[in-house]
Protein backbone atom coordinates (compact mmCIF):
# COMPACT_ATOMS: atom_id res chain seq x y z
CA UNK A 1 0.00 0.00 0.00
CA UNK A 2 1.10 3.43 -0.90
CA UNK A 3 1.46 5.53 1.30
CA UNK A 4 0.36 9.29 0.74
CA UNK A 5 3.13 11.72 1.12
CA UNK A 6 3.26 14.37 4.04
CA UNK A 7 3.02 18.54 3.29
CA UNK A 8 5.95 20.19 4.24
CA UNK A 9 5.21 23.08 6.17
CA UNK A 10 7.07 26.23 6.09
CA UNK A 11 7.17 29.11 8.28
CA UNK A 12 7.19 32.30 5.55
CA UNK A 13 5.70 31.95 2.37
CA UNK A 14 7.91 33.39 -0.49
CA UNK A 15 6.45 34.23 -3.59
CA UNK A 16 8.62 35.30 -6.39
CA UNK A 17 6.30 38.43 -8.31
CA UNK A 18 7.50 39.08 -11.23
CA UNK A 19 6.55 42.04 -13.90
CA UNK A 20 6.06 42.83 -17.68
CA UNK A 21 9.08 45.23 -17.73
CA UNK A 22 11.25 42.29 -16.04
CA UNK A 23 10.53 39.85 -18.47
CA UNK A 24 11.08 42.23 -21.44
CA UNK A 25 14.66 43.20 -19.95
CA UNK A 26 15.56 40.08 -19.72
CA UNK A 27 14.08 38.65 -23.13
CA UNK A 28 15.38 41.73 -25.10
CA UNK A 29 19.08 41.31 -23.22
CA UNK A 30 19.00 38.27 -24.29
CA UNK A 31 18.62 39.03 -27.98
CA UNK A 32 20.98 41.69 -27.95
CA UNK A 33 23.42 39.85 -26.58
CA UNK A 34 23.08 36.54 -29.29
CA UNK A 35 22.38 39.26 -32.15
CA UNK A 36 26.13 40.21 -33.20
CA UNK A 37 27.36 36.72 -32.95
CA UNK A 38 24.52 35.35 -35.52
CA UNK A 39 25.43 35.72 -39.38
CA UNK A 40 22.84 36.54 -42.24
CA UNK A 41 24.01 33.35 -43.90
CA UNK A 42 23.53 31.22 -40.94
CA UNK A 43 19.75 32.31 -40.80
CA UNK A 44 19.08 32.30 -44.76
CA UNK A 45 20.66 28.86 -44.36
CA UNK A 46 18.32 27.67 -41.26
CA UNK A 47 15.18 29.08 -43.01
CA UNK A 48 16.29 26.92 -46.42
CA UNK A 49 16.61 23.53 -43.70
CA UNK A 50 13.69 24.20 -42.15
CA UNK A 51 11.58 24.28 -45.21
CA UNK A 52 13.10 21.16 -46.38
CA UNK A 53 13.23 19.27 -43.22
CA UNK A 54 9.21 20.11 -43.14
CA UNK A 55 8.56 19.17 -47.08
CA UNK A 56 10.74 15.93 -46.60
CA UNK A 57 8.75 15.25 -43.38
CA UNK A 58 5.15 15.88 -44.74
CA UNK A 59 5.88 14.11 -47.94
CA UNK A 60 7.44 10.79 -45.80
CA UNK A 61 4.20 10.86 -43.62
CA UNK A 62 1.49 10.66 -47.01
CA UNK A 63 4.09 7.94 -48.17
CA UNK A 64 3.50 5.87 -45.29
CA UNK A 65 -0.20 6.83 -44.84
CA UNK A 66 -0.76 5.91 -48.76
CA UNK A 67 1.16 2.65 -47.43
CA UNK A 68 -0.61 1.28 -45.02
CA UNK A 69 -3.64 2.47 -46.58
CA UNK A 70 -3.17 0.53 -49.56
CA UNK A 71 -1.77 -2.47 -47.25
CA UNK A 72 -4.98 -2.80 -45.10
CA UNK A 73 -7.34 -2.82 -47.87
Amino acid sequence: MIKPRKKLRTSTKRVMETNISLKAGTASGTVLSILPNILSEDIVKTIILAALGATVSFTVSLLLKWLTKSKNK
